[in-house]
């Protein structure tokens, strides 16, 4: 299959620009929206854009595989784009430096590429040819770190430019994805090896293989429980290996899905991008329950950060657009009352395929706060007549909580001395 499968590496960026070809054509003008999802097309068709993440600026700066171009998007939807000096280039993974730049992964043109905020490029040639620079990081120690995918090393660069490497131990490792891990070394994924790797900042290799055969790593990020995490896009699995290298895996509720991207979330979560037959965007707890959102056909969402606004972004590489998705897991309700003949409720829905439990705090105005747990099972509601639980006469205000994406919902209703009736509704 194209790209899953051990594919020519010469043909890699003309294999990305046919899917590009057969997609959705951008729409510069739209932003489309869900209710998890918004979306912004691209100023050019045919862009492809694969890697993305966080800015020193406040914006998010992506890269543009086909369109040879690095693109900057602030978080109220205005793109910018740079064209780079020569074509070709097919400028892949991209990560903020510790010097206020963007650095990024030129697949093609074989180069490390630098970009201020204001948009000044420079460039560095690789020391090897046909080495293809896939992921790119910050490291521990200032200074940039890189993979090398058909090259089968890992890289370091200075700010300055100079350039280190270091082979893997085995042939055909294939690293893509790169992380710094919160042991102070860099952690990468081995889609040709079927293997995680970890390579101290002086060089020393370690690498664990996966339980299952084919199973294709492709992205690798630092999650909040001290482990790394990892998209199988061969295996349809999600995986967490510890800093000692013990290895657990989730599978995704479909097949052929195809995840990608991945990145730890404000939300303490971590969020994949399902690239193949997915179309879709995906949320783990570090307990292993899973949520999905659904993208438009033909999307191909791959690249995924965490932005400055608390949502999590992400680039479609078939649909020419970036995305902003995200769950909100606390609501606040404004003051109702629960006098005679105002009738007050809450409504709780668990879209997930699992149980989750609400958290709700009722709060007065002149006593202590009430706090109340609702277990939901998967795919149901749950309803809370708020007079029985606070007492007729109160005027309350609500917070509810929630560990995973929750529907939250306050009807009203009164009848006025039998003159004047109705009702309303509060819902996030």
């Amino acid at each position: 299959m194209l790209l899953r499968a051990k594919v020519f590496p010469l043909f890699v960026c003309l294999a990305i620009f046919c899917l590009a070809v057969l997609a959705l054509p951008a729409n510069p003008a739209s932003a489309v929206s869900s209710a998890a999802v918004t979306e912004w097309g691209l100023p050019h068709a045919n862009s492809s854009p694969f890697g993305i993440t966080a800015g020193p600026d406040g914006a998010l700066w992506f890269t543009e595989d086909i369109g040879n171009r690095i693109g900057r998007i602030t978080t109220a939807g205005a793109i910018s784009e740079w064209g780079l000096p020569q074509g070709g280039s097919c400028p892949f993974g991209i990560a903020a430096g510790p010097d206020g730049a963007l650095w990024f992964a030129e697949y093609g043109g074989n180069r490390i590429g630098r970009i201020t905020t204001a948009g000044a490029i420079s460039e560095w040639g690789l020391p090897h040819a046909n080495s293809f620079p896939f992921g790119i990081t910050a490291g521990p120690d200032g200074a940039l770190w890189f993979t090398e995918d058909i090259g089968n090393r890992i890289g370091r660069i200075t700010t300055a430019g100079a350039i280190s490497e270091w082979g893997l131990p085995q042939g055909g490792s294939r690293p893509f994805g790169i992380a710094a891990g919160p042991d102070g070394a860099l952690w990468f994924a081995e889609y040709g090896g079927n293997r995680i790797g970890r390579i101290t900042t002086a060089g020393a290799i370690t690498e664990w293989g996966l339980p299952h055969a084919n199973s294709s790593p492709f992205g690798i990020t630092a999650g909040p429980d001290g482990a790394l995490w990892f998209a199988e896009d061969g295996g349809d699995r999600i995986g967490r290996i510890t800093t000692a290298g013990a290895i657990s895996e989730w599978g995704l509720p479909q097949g052929g899905s195809g995840p990608r991207g991945i990145m730890a979330g404000p939300d303490g979560a971590l969020w994949f991008t399902e690239y193949w037959g997915g179309d879709r965007i995906g949320r783990i707890t570090t307990a292993g329950a899973i949520s999905e959102w659904g993208l438009p056909a033909g999307s191909r969402p791959l690249g995924i950060t965490a932005g400055p606004d608390g949502a999590m972004w992400f680039t479609e590489g078939g649909g020419d657009r970036i995305g902003r998705t995200g769950v909100q897991l606390s609501f606040y309700f404004a003051e109702g009352y629960t006098g005679s003949n105002f009738n007050q409720w809450l409504t709780l829905q668990n879209p997930n395929a699992f149980p989750i439990t609400a958290h709700v705090t009722y709060m007065y105005p002149d006593k202590p706060p009430i706090k109340r747990d609702y277990p939901i099972d998967p795919e149901r509601r749950y309803t809370v007549y708020v007079n029985d639980v606070v007492g007729s006469g109160q005027s309350i205000s609500m917070l509810v909580t929630s560990d995973a994406p929750i529907v939250a919902e306050r009807p009203m209703y009164f009848n006025y001395n039998d003159a004047w009736t109705g009702g309303l509704t509060g819902y996030m």
